[in-house]
C-alpha cells in the first residue's frame, strides 16, 4: 500500500536518519558498513520481520568480500567459524563445454604474460606445437583446487573466496551492526508513506501501528522491492532472452566427504547444479527454465544427484534476470534483489550488494540528496551489472553442447553487442581487454573462453620467437611450480579445522 502525505519534503535538507528496509545479507551488510563508516553521525533503523523469510541461498563468494571484512573490520576467523564458512578457491565447470568435459575457473593467475601479449598465446602457441598441458595446469589456484589444499600463502599468494551459510552471516553480521548502535525494528511492512510535493518516502508503517520515519531509505527487500517498485515505481529490465533460467530448487544435506576448496557446477539439461561445502552440511541448487522443464522434474533431477541425509524441504526460489532502470531514486536506494539480480552462476550477488554499498558511501548525501549524485550512482551500478551479465551469458552462449532443446536455444541466441565484441575479438585474435573498474581479470575470460571450447584462429607473433625447446621450459617451468607449491599445502579440511572449526555444538 502507498500513501501520500501532505507538505514537501525538502531533498536538500541534511540526510541523518538512515532506514534500512529488510535485512537478510543485503540488508545487515548495509548496517554493518554505514554503522562502521558514518555511525556517530547517523541514527540507523533496520525494519524486518520474522514472519518474512529470506532468500539465504547466495553461499558462494568471489574475493572481493575480503576487501569488504578489511574495510569493516571484521576478523575472518571470527566471521568463519560463525558462518560455518570454508575457502574457496574457484569454481570447477562440469559438462559447460560438452557433456563429459571440465575446466576449472580460478581466483588466481595463469601462467604468466609477456608485456605484448597474455599468457593465452604462449599456451596456444604450446597447444599447437603439442608442448601443453590443460590451461588450468598453470594456475596454483587450479592445482590446489584438483589436490583439495589450502593454506594463507604470503603477499596474497593464493586467491581465494569463503563458501558461508547465507543465514548465519546475515546473523553475524547484526550482531556485529547492533554492537555499533543499529536499531532493529521487528514488523511488516504495510505502508510507503510519500510526501505530495516531491514524491519522496516519509516513513513506513508497520503492521503493529508502528511507524517509522527517516531521511534516506534503503530497499533491502528482495524481490517484493516494496519501496523502489511498488511505492516509487521504477520499472525492471528484462534480461530474460539472454539469461533463460528464471528458478531454482534448493536444499541442504549432511556432509558426506571433506569439504573442497571450490564449488562445483554441473550442467544438466535444462540447467545447472551448485554443490557447495560448508564446515556443517552442504548446499546444493538446481537453477533452471520453465520453458524446458517444470518445478517436478527439476526437483527430481535434483535429488537424484544429492549425496547425504537430506536436511531440509527442497524449496523453489522464482526470479526474473535483470535490474531496476534506477537504483537510486528520489531518498530510496535499492540493494541486493530489489535492485536486480543476475543468476548466481558466477558467485555475484553478494559483490552487487557490495558494490553498491560501498559507492552509496562514496557518494553519501550528507547535506542532502542531489539528482546528480543519484544519475551516477545508476550509471556505474547499470555498467556493473551489465559487465557481469556478459561474463555469465558467455557461459551459456560459447558452447558445443547440442544435446537438448535448452542448449541448442542458448547457443542459437543473440547476445549483446558489447559481448559478442569480446567473443569475436578473442576468437580472431585471443586478445581481450578489461574496461575500467571492471569485476572480472583478463585471466577470468581466457579460463571461461578456452574452458567453453573458444580457441582463437590467432595469436600473437611474439611467441613465434620461442622454438620448442624454449617454449617447452618456459611452459613445463610454471606447471611444475604450480604444482608444486599446490603439494606443499595440507588438506582443505584440516586446515579449516584448525583455523577457523566452529564449535560443534552449532553444527
Amino acid at each position: 500500500m502507498i500513501g501520500q502525505l501532505a507538505g514537501d519534503t525538502d531533498t536538500r535538507s541534511p540526510v541523518r536518519r538512515i532506514v534500512i528496509a529488510g535485512g537478510g545479507t543485503a540488508g545487515w551488510m548495509t548496517a554493518a558498513a554505514l554503522s562502521k563508516t558514518l555511525g556517530r553521525r547517523l541514527d540507523i533503523r533496520l525494519v524486518e520481520s520474522d514472519e518474512i523469510g529470506t532468500v539465504g541461498v547466495g553461499e558462494a563468494t568471489i574475493p572481493s568480500l575480503q576487501v569488504f571484512h578489511r574495510l569493516i573490520g571484521v576478523d575472518e576467523r571470527d566471521f568463519m567459524a560463525a558462518t560455518q564458512a570454508t575457502f574457496k578457491l574457484g569454481i570447477r565447470f562440469e559438462g559447460w563445454h560438452d557433456v563429459g568435459k571440465a575446466y576449472f575457473h580460478g581466483f588466481g593467475l595463469t601462467g604468466k604474460d609477456h608485456w605484448t601479449a597474455g599468457f593465452q598465446h604462449f599456451w596456444l602457441k604450446g597447444r599447437q606445437r603439442q608442448l601443453a598441458a590443460d590451461y588450468g595446469a598453470y594456475c596454483l589456484e587450479a592445482q590446489a583446487a584438483r589436490l583439495g589444499r589450502f593454506a594463507h600463502l604470503p603477499d596474497d599468494g593464493l586467491r581465494y573466496a569463503y563458501h558461508l551459510d547465507a543465514t548465519r552471516y546475515a546473523a553475524f553480521l547484526r550482531r556485529f551492526s547492533e554492537a555499533l548502535g543499529v536499531q532493529r525494528i521487528e514488523g511488516r511492512i504495510v505502508e510507503v508513506r510519500r510526501c505530495e510535493g516531491t514524491g519522496d518516502i516519509r516513513s513506513l508503517r508497520l503492521d503493529g501501528g508502528a511507524e517509522v520515519e527517516g531521511d534516506l531509505f534503503i530497499d533491502c527487500t528482495g524481490f517484493r522491492a516494496l519501496l523502489i517498485g511498488d511505492a516509487l515505481g521504477v520499472g525492471y529490465e528484462d534480461w530474460s532472452h539472454w539469461l533463460f533460467n528464471d528458478s531454482a530448487v534448493a536444499v541442504q544435506t549432511a556432509a558426506v566427504d571433506a569439504a573442497l576448496p571450490y564449488t562445483r557446477s554441473i550442467a544438466h539439461g535444462a540447467g545447472w547444479q551448485w554443490r557447495i561445502p560448508l564446515q556443517h552440511r552442504v548446499g546444493n541448487g538446481l537453477v533452471y527454465s520453465r520453458r524446458f522443464i517444470d518445478d517436478d522434474q527439476a526437483r527430481q533431477t535434483l535429488q537424484a544427484q544429492l549425496r547425504g541425509e537430506t536436511l531440509t524441504t527442497p524449496r523453489v526460489i522464482r526470479f526474473q534476470p535483470g535490474q531496476r532502470h534506477e537504483a537510486w531514486r528520489a531518498n530510496c536506494v535499492a540493494i541486493g534483489l530489489a535492485g536486480g539480480f543476475l543468476e548466481p552462476l558466477e558467485s555475484t550477488s553478494i559483490y552487487l550488494i557490495q558494490r553498491a554499498i560501498i559507492r552509496l558511501l562514496q557518494m553519501f548525501p550528507a547535506d542532502g540528496i542531489q539528482a546528480p549524485d543519484a544519475t551516477e550512482f545508476n550509471r556505474q551500478m547499470r555498467a556493473d551489472f551489465e559487465h557481469v551479465r556478459d561474463f555469465i551469458v558467455l557461459h551459456f552462449k560459447v558452447t558445443e553442447r547440442r544435446d537438448t532443446p535448452y542448449w541448442r536455444a542458448c547457443a542459437d541466441m543473440s547476445v549483446p553487442p558489447s559481448l559478442q565484441h569480446r567473443i569475436d575479438l578473442f576468437r580472431q585474435t585471443a586478445r581481450i581487454f578489461r574496461g575500467d573498474g571492471e569485476l572480472f581479470s583478463e585471466n577470468s575470460w581466457a579460463q571461461v573462453m578456452l574452458g567453453q571450447g573458444l580457441v582463437p584462429a590467432q595469436h600473437h607473433p611474439v611467441t613465434e620467437l620461442m622454438g620448442d625447446a624454449e617454449l617447452g621450459r618456459f611452459l613445463g617451468s610454471l606447471q611444475s611450480a604450480a604444482e608444486q607449491a599446490a603439494q606443499q599445502l595440507p588438506p582443505h579440511d584440516d586446515y579449516v579445522r584448525r583455523y577457523c572449526g566452529a564449535p560443534a555444538a552449532s553444527a
